[in-house]
């Protein structure tokens, strides 16, 4: 009888592997395949493999390999172009099957065209056919594994690195050389470590640094969550889903400051949170650059973005930016198709679908190539900033631009544009386009503007025609530098698609794998003119929850009751006699308590709020430190948080005074980034033995931009007695045409308050200046984190300020307060600045 039961039993367990997979779907895609399965009772796990591109059934990694309860899904990148065949089997009892194999799919190359690939440069960690680069590391991030994935970094402060976020602040020192391919899977929420709710990605600009992020399948999300790129070379991301976005920076994909070579595809942007201004309801920017060149954002879908990507914002020259955008779907997304301050920027074959406010637009000197567009029903496709379609008063049929435009009064740029397709319902969206030089403007009544001073581009007959000197904008008289006729850039010779063409290729193959898996379809006859957020993709978005139950052979993780976290930088280099960034830690969960290791030491102190649950470490470092802070309770498993303060070895040299005087220097300075108009007509200043003749006229687009790492005293002269400014966002009036005030360190912005005239701007270090650092520890606030009420606990308080981390100021309250509402902010890291008696001291919070 034992005999026969045994028997059946092999019986049954060989039935079901000699069984077929049912496969469901497959195909390939770029660089990429895919295929889907039923699940097959019985079998405990599946091998996959893949045949083509040289290989010969090749196993490919468990974690490729998901299951979604009704189907399984195996995804295979980084596969060159070509015919592949892929075989799932199953195993049972570490059995393996005969298994399935899919027909003929077809990979095809990704499009690698843009200024990224300048100088033969490839992004990320796949070689130029698509394969991973020799030596490259992969690793995969689930939502399991992202707080604990551990590995050794080279240069890391301390290793391993543990963690998604800690891995790359190893990768920010610069000296790991390793192609990284950092490969996430299903919906990744907010990490235990992120910088300011941002994932963020360094390499201190190594030129021998390649790293890509990338999502796997069709559902990869990055939830809650920004990518931030900071000093950042030769980085891809791609085929990921952005949503709900509450970061402070507030962008899907931000590049903030000092990036090269970027490559971004592929990516799904949809709704951010909220932000405090109006025109931020549906979060901020989906994909912003600044300072930053050599870029390519190619084949992104932007879902009803609202501000889809500016492109500039201080950089203050035109020489040596470059960016491309490339067969993007900007889907009834509003505005900023792009936004450009001084870069050039090649824009081609992109598909403009319903869009309400306008598309390009061009100002502060840059130069647009818009070819072979597709716009539909897309209201004001070009526009340069006060000229033009963005002077046009429509209820007037006049140009008028003392009462509308677009781009806060800024000098115009200029743009190319040549064999686009305007597919416009005028009904609808009363588009508008002015070709210079056009005596019957398409889509405007004949007669009503001179073409050849109010124009939104200049139209050649032929591609590589130059657009003449003499085309100028309105608005700061730049002409259009015309490098696309540069044969040293890849724009020359390229041969794009036809505007059709492209439309097609956009709808196929723009956003995620398939075009993910959050599916929307618009109702043109109302979101073609509608920039109000669609409550209903807002829910959707707001509820999103992944359908992925399992990454095969993945441990599921249980998740500590006992919690520690932090949004600060907690692994810091430094020079001598530099402050830290205060680093905020919060305990909660189970745990009652949290103790430090390692601190205080070297100048490095932490205070402990046991009410709040907080310890806060701050200092001056004289020495290079490792600390820990680890959570208990009396029930779940304690959580560790690690860092280190590294001194460089070097002394942060004392600043001298800075002095600039319009009169001897103009605009030019090598500690001030001036922009602006500068005037001799505006009378004569007598100050301090000095005679200025002089000035930059305080106007809308007027800004002096400068960064201190000290306290100091800044000293403004206006010929005006009474002469205004606006500092760091709060407005000053002078007495006697002198402003003088106190200021931290940090970056700092002089702007328009009033039409002014400004001869002699000063920034001085003095002893009073760095005892202030003394005196603001006598400032506390209260608690921290906060929840709704700040309490101040000060004497004489003047005034006090509430910043975000880009500077933005959001509140404002009067002399003697004590504390402040701030219920209304979303989560997230600000800057509170003090004004008292004793000098203007600053200090960061966490709003919860």
């Amino acid at each position: 009888m034992k005999k026969k039961l045994l028997y059946l039993m092999l019986l049954m367990t060989s039935y079901q592997i000699w069984s077929q997979v049912v496969i469901n779907e497959s195909s390939g895609w770029l660089e990429s395949a895919f295929v889907k399965w039923t699940p097959l009772n019985g079998t405990d796990t599946y091998n996959v493999y893949y045949t083509g591109g040289g290989q010969t059934n090749k196993k490919i990694d468990n974690e490729l390999i998901r299951s979604y309860g009704t189907y399984f899904r195996a995804d295979i990148p980084g596969l060159a172009a070509g015919s592949y065949t892929i075989t799932i089997k199953p195993v049972t009892a570490t059995v393996e099957g005969s298994g399935s194999t899919t027909p003929a799919l077809t990979v095809i190359a990704q499009d690698r065209t843009g200024f990224a690939f300048e100088g033969g440069r490839v992004p990320g960690g796949y070689k130029v056919n698509g394969t991973p680069k020799d030596n490259a590391v992969i690793l995969y991030i689930t939502q399991n594994t992202k707080n604990t994935i551990s590995m050794n970094i080279t240069g890391a402060s301390t290793n391993p690195c543990v963690g998604l976020q800690n891995i790359l602040y190893g990768i920010k020192k610069g000296k790991d050389t390793r192609p990284f391919i950092i490969r996430l899977i299903g919906n990744i929420t907010d990490m235990t470590i992120m910088e300011g709710g941002d994932i963020t990605i360094e390499n201190a600009n190594n030129a021998n640094s390649y790293v890509t992020i990338e999502g796997i399948g069709n559902d990869a999300v990055v939830n809650g969550m920004g990518i931030r790129l900071k000093k950042a070379s030769n980085i891809e991301v791609s085929n990921l889903g952005f949503m709900n976005c509450n970061s402070t920076a507030g962008d899907n994909i931000g590049m903030q400051q000092d990036n090269d070579h970027i490559w971004v595809h592929n990516c799904d942007l949809f709704y951010g949170d909220a932000g405090s201004d109006a025109d931020q309801i549906k979060g901020d920017g989906a994909l912003d650059n600044k300072n930053s060149t050599y870029i390519t954002l190619a084949y992104n879908h932007f879902w009803d973005s609202g501000k889809a990507s500016l492109l500039g914002l201080s950089e203050g020259t035109t020489v040596g930016l470059y960016i491309t955008y490339h067969h993007n779907w900007f889907d009834h997304s509003d505005s900023r198709h792009p936004r450009v301050r001084y870069y050039s920027a090649h824009i081609y074959n992109n598909y403009y679908d319903g869009n309400s406010k306008y598309g390009a637009g061009s100002t502060l000197g840059s130069s647009l190539f818009v070819e072979g567009n597709y716009f539909r029903n897309s209201k004001n496709p070009m526009m340069i900033s006060m000229q033009g379609t963005d002077a046009w008063d429509e209820a007037a049929q006049k140009n008028n631009a003392g009462t509308v435009g677009t781009f806060s009064g800024e000098p115009g740029g200029n743009i190319k544009a040549f064999n686009n397709i305007f597919d416009a319902d005028i009904a609808t969206n009363s588009m508008r386009f002015v070709a210079y030089g056009d005596t019957n403007p398409s889509y405007n009544i004949s007669g009503k503007t001179n073409a050849t001073i109010d124009f939104d581009a200049y139209v050649p007959t032929n591609r590589g025609d130059q657009v003449p000197s003499t085309v100028k904008s309105f608005l700061g008289a730049n002409t259009y530098n015309n490098f696309d006729t540069d044969a040293s850039l890849y724009v020359k010779n390229l041969v794009i698609d036809e505007p059709s063409v492209a439309k097609t290729k956009v709808m196929q193959y723009a956003g995620r794998v398939t075009g993910g898996d959050l599916k929307w379809t618009f109702n043109n006859a109302v979101d073609d003119k509608s920039s109000n957020v669609i409550a209903a993709l807002k829910s959707a978005l707001s509820n999103y929850t992944s359908t992925l139950v399992a990454v095969q052979n993945e441990i599921p993780t249980i998740e500590s009751s006992q919690t520690l976290t932090t949004d600060s930088d907690i692994n810091q280099t430094v020079v001598a006699a530099t402050t830290i960034e205060p680093m905020i830690f919060t305990w909660g969960g189970d745990a009652t308590d949290a103790t430090v290791t390692g601190l205080p030491a070297s100048g490095i102190t932490f205070v402990k709020n046991t009410t709040d649950k907080t310890i806060t470490i701050t200092g001056t470092p004289t020495a290079s430190i490792s600390f820990s802070i680890t959570t208990n309770g009396t029930g779940g498993t304690p959580a560790k948080l690690s860092g280190t303060i590294t001194l460089d070895g070097t002394t942060a040299p004392a600043p001298g005074n800075q002095i600039h005087d319009f009169t001897l220097s103009g605009k030019t300075s090598t500690f001030y980034t001036i922009t602006g108009n500068l005037a001799t007509n505006k009378g004569t200043v007598t100050y301090n033995g000095l005679t200025l003749t002089q000035c930059l006229k305080m106007e809308t687009a007027t800004t002096v931009t400068y960064t201190t790492t000290q306290p100091s005293t800044l000293t403004l002269v206006f010929v005006e007695a009474a002469g205004t400014a606006k500092i760091d966002g709060t407005n000053y009036t002078a007495t006697s045409g002198i402003i003088t005030l106190t200021i931290p360190a940090g970056s700092h912005t002089i702007a328009k308050k009033d039409t002014a005239n400004l001869f002699y701007v000063k920034t001085a270090y003095s002893t009073l200046g760095i005892d202030q650092n003394i005196e603001s520890a006598k400032v506390s606030l209260y608690p921290n984190p906060v929840i709704s009420e700040l309490n101040i606990s000060s004497e004489n308080i003047q005034k006090v300020e509430i910043y975000n981390l880009l500077g933005t100021l959001l509140k404002t309250t009067v002399k003697e307060t004590q504390s402040i509402d701030l219920s209304d902010l979303i989560t997230g890291n600000y800057i509170v600045r003090i004004t008292t008696d004793k000098g203007t001291f600053s200090k960061k919070i966490i709003k919860k």
